[in-house]
């Protein structure tokens, strides 16, 4: 990675590019009456892919960004399963027949905050009222703090393969910055009982960025790591965005590392994971080489959602819980965030969708080279803009924030192929964003470039 790039660059506020258009030009015109006209359209050959929100903690996370709420009575989680469970049912009976399921998971909060016999109950609710095919993948997003070993037992039992572990840092100091105190012992103990219990895709989840930290630490902390075996990292940048996240302001921000300490550490975890045989994935991923995403990755197949990258090819992905957000070829919905209201929708006997967007012809284009960009770090433009019945070079000459990427030797381009160059490869977020007809810099929405 070049230094004098990201002092250039990383400044960016930028999405993610988990979808497009992002989150924040959803609009409430897009309601429960039209998601369910686009649930009833799905055709009956149509694959589906199942994300369901959890969103309480035991405790706050202070760089959180999700949506959570911290909850010590489990009868507040109690009830909002069986409203989750509902909703499935109400969802299914929309669609009309049993759609078949390749993928489900389950994300928070910390979902294992939930009673074993829930999360079994929650599982059978989904394979009754959907096809889940034996070869799905079921993830589940896991603090190891207060893992127990019956729902480990549920896990194996509900037919979970893959578990996504929340590590961020092992550095004490950085833990007690963000109020996550979380030993080695902890998580070596959470990975042996899930290897043991048959789940053996594991991943790690760290973050780079954070109070405190510095380039010693995240190596520490991805040596330690690899001494689990873990079979893929995803390594984030922590967003500071106090003022969309009140519990944030409990960071020093006198603490955080600038842009060009943070690409430090990015250079370093990402050098550190290559050098130990992991294969870069996208901005931020990385896998074992004989892991399904390094597969997927190699043979041009790779996929992004709002869980980041994936293996998953289904066109449509369907949100359960509060806040969760959904994807039909149509576009997306998003529920209620608020747990209340999303709960007296579902009781209503209603869809909780408050806002969507419903995306035109232009958007999927866009879509299509966005997610190749992010996902391959190019895009044959010539291919894509075919598809669409659109002209390679009309497209590149509307991506007028190309220009300074080309001169800075950020994006190459020939002909109507585009490729990002190898050193400016922490920059995709950026060429990503020449192509985004709806993004306004001037409003801080998302997180830095780097």
């Amino acid at each position: 990675m070049r230094a004098d790039l990201a002092a250039i660059y990383g400044e960016e506020r930028l999405p993610r590019y988990t979808s497009y258009p992002t989150a924040p030009h959803f609009t409430p015109a897009i309601g429960p009456d039209a998601y369910a006209r686009w649930l009833a359209e799905l055709p009956v050959a149509a694959s589906a892919s199942l994300y369901l929100h959890v969103p309480f903690c035991r405790e706050m996370c202070w760089y959180c960004g999700c949506h959570t709420q911290i909850v010590r009575r489990d009868e507040l989680i109690a009830g909002y399963l069986r409203t989750l469970r509902r909703e499935i049912a109400l969802t299914a009976e929309t669609i009309g027949h049993r759609i078949k399921v390749e993928h489900i998971h389950f994300g928070g909060g910390t979902p294992t905050i939930m009673a074993p016999d829930a999360f079994a109950e929650l599982m059978a609710t989904m394979r009754q009222e959907c096809f889940v095919l034996p070869s799905a993948e079921i993830a589940v997003e896991i603090d190891p703090r207060t893992l127990s070993a019956d729902m480990i037992e549920a896990m194996r039992l509900s037919g979970v393969n893959r578990a996504s572990l929340g590590v961020q840092s092992f550095d004490p100091v950085v833990q007690r910055a963000i109020n996550r105190v979380q030993s080695f012992a902890q998580t070596a103990s959470v990975v042996e009982m899930l290897r043991g219990a048959g789940i053996e895709g594991v991943n790690f989840d760290l973050i780079y960025g954070l109070p405190h930290q510095t380039v010693a630490s995240c190596l520490e902390t991805v040596r330690r790591s690899l001494a689990l075996s873990p079979s893929r990292f995803s390594v984030f940048g922590y967003a500071h965005v106090p003022a969309f996240k009140k519990h944030q302001r409990m960071i020093n921000e006198g603490v955080l590392p600038d842009g060009l300490a943070r690409h430090d550490q990015a250079c370093a975890i990402a050098n550190a994971l290559k050098e130990a045989g992991y294969v870069q994935i996208g901005l931020d991923h990385f896998a074992r080489p004989d892991d399904a995403m390094a597969v997927a990755f190699e043979q041009g197949t790779l996929r992004r959602n709002f869980q980041g990258y994936t293996t998953d090819r289904s066109e449509v992905l369907l949100g359960f819980g509060a806040s969760a957000i959904g994807h039909l070829p149509q576009g997306y919905v998003q529920n209620e965030v608020q747990i209340g209201a999303y709960a007296q929708s579902i009781a209503a006997g209603r869809l909780a969708t408050a806002k969507g967007y419903g995306l035109t012809d232009d958007d999927r284009l866009r879509a299509d080279i966005i997610e190749r960009i992010m996902c391959e770090f190019g895009a044959d433009l010539g291919d894509i803009c075919a598809r669409h019945g659109a002209e390679a070079g009309a497209m590149l000459k509307s991506a007028s924030r190309l220009k300074p990427l080309i001169s800075d030797g950020v994006v190459r381009v020939e002909g109507d192929r585009l490729a990002v160059a190898k050193d400016s490869r922490f920059l995709v977020r950026s060429v990503a964003a020449a192509f985004d007809a709806h993004l306004d810099p001037g409003k801080q929405l998302h997180s830095r470039a780097v």
